[in-house]
């Protein structure tokens, strides 16, 4: 069974081709400044790489072209379409309209453009990669891949926000989180590495990257996780604030003459890592930096990992106790020195950190740097976003 995995953004279309039975990526690939002058295709198979320079007016004619090179006789992986069985896409939110891996119908897209407005940044994008797959492979089975289907398993107590019941139930507004294909594989796998049941387990993950949030999972079920009702909340990020007072929020757009829309892009695009620094969103970047002595980049690295700190506290005491910390994405698989820091005190739990083996460069495999003595588990898992969602289209399309 071949799954062709799809992750469509406004402007740009990444894709795999995914083949189940030995879970091995045939193909990958991006197509970028999707309607937009410049566009261009970048595929890869195996050892072979091409580019291709072409106008790319919207996503039916970026999967289209996606989908002529996946059967390209010198660099293509299949031989026709028939070979692809089924279309798994990567959805930011569903709100409460879907709890789980969803089929494409007309009524479930009806519904997607109702829900749209919650994750405004990605799921129009979302619905215009379904849409475009949808007009171009109109036989094929598709299936929406939520992030926030993994943390609708979150107590009510735990996802509800302190507003007036009425409002929640009328609009909606409550924790969803994100980032929850991630969060799932890495639980996953350290259950595996540690070949324990993930029944019986409390792990916290910690996806770190431009974007980051923390869950806590018991029991193989997410019941808590930093992000909120949109990504805006959690931990300072590459661009994003992170949790900040409300009332804060509309003193800055009185004082800076911004609207509240001004200000929410204010609070996702000109603050987090990037604002506090005045260097980079890049934690590469503000690394190089606090090295040669610059106090604002080292105190954003300061900020972010006070931050989980706290998180990563708060979340062993949601846990009732703590058997592992995984960590992954871009900067928890590649930072040391961030890992470091935000472990770092917490020896009175239990969590001990081995210096010389979190200084290991990343090969692709779980990674333990826990101290002999560590009662915890720390473990780095590289994620795998794109399989997780090949894996629920598979599940669920197998048998339709």
């Amino acid at each position: 069974m071949k799954i062709l995995v799809i992750n469509a953004g406004s402007s740009s279309l990444k894709y795999q081709l995914i083949d189940m039975e030995t879970e091995a990526v045939l193909a990958k690939g991006t197509c970028e400044r999707i309607g937009i002058s410049g566009g261009k295709l970048t595929h890869k198979a195996g050892s072979k790489t091409v580019e291709i320079e072409k106008e790319l007016p919207n996503h039916t004619e970026a999967i289209a072209l996606v989908l002529k090179q996946l059967v390209d006789k010198e660099t293509g992986v299949i031989s026709s379409m028939d070979e692809i069985d089924a279309v798994g896409h990567r959805v930011v939110a569903s709100g409460e309209a879907f709890t789980k891996t969803t089929l494409v119908t007309d009524e479930v897209m009806k519904t997607m453009d109702e829900i749209a407005e919650l994750a405004p940044l990605h799921n129009p994008a979302a619905i215009l990669g379904i849409n475009a797959c949808r007009a171009v492979m109109p036989e094929k089975q598709m299936a929406l891949v939520f992030d926030t289907s993994f943390h609708a398993t979150m107590p009510d107590y735990a996802h509800l926000y302190a507003v007036d019941y009425e409002d929640y139930k009328a609009y909606k507004v409550r924790r969803y989180g994100a980032h929850g294909t991630s969060h799932k594989f890495v639980s996953g796998e350290a259950a595996r590495y540690l070949k324990r049941d993930p029944e019986e387990l409390k792990i916290i993950t910690c996806h770190l990257g431009n974007g980051s949030s923390i869950s806590a999972v018991k029991g193989g079920k997410c019941i808590d996780t930093s992000m909120g009702f949109t990504p805006l909340a959690g931990v300072p990020m590459g661009t994003r604030s992170g949790d900040i007072d409300v009332a804060a929020i509309e003193f800055l757009c009185r004082k800076k003459g911004m609207s509240m829309e001004e200000g929410l892009t204010y609070l996702n695009k000109k603050c987090g890592m990037l604002g506090v620094s005045g260097v980079s969103s890049d934690f590469r970047d503000l690394t190089a930096a606090e090295k040669e002595g610059n106090y604002r980049a080292g105190l954003a690295l300061k900020m972010f990992a006070y931050s989980c700190k706290k998180y990563v506290g708060a979340y062993m005491a949601a846990l009732g106790g703590l058997d592992c910390i995984v960590f992954t994405a871009g900067v928890g698989e590649n930072t040391p020195s961030v890992r470091k820091a935000v472990l770092e005190g917490l020896e009175a739990f239990g969590i001990a950190l081995d210096e010389e083996k979190n200084l290991q460069k990343n090969d692709g495999s779980v990674h333990d740097i826990s101290a002999k003595n560590s009662k915890v588990k720390i473990l780095v898992i590289p994620t795998n976003e794109e399989l997780v969602i090949a894996r629920e289209t598979a599940a669920l399309t197998s048998d339709k």
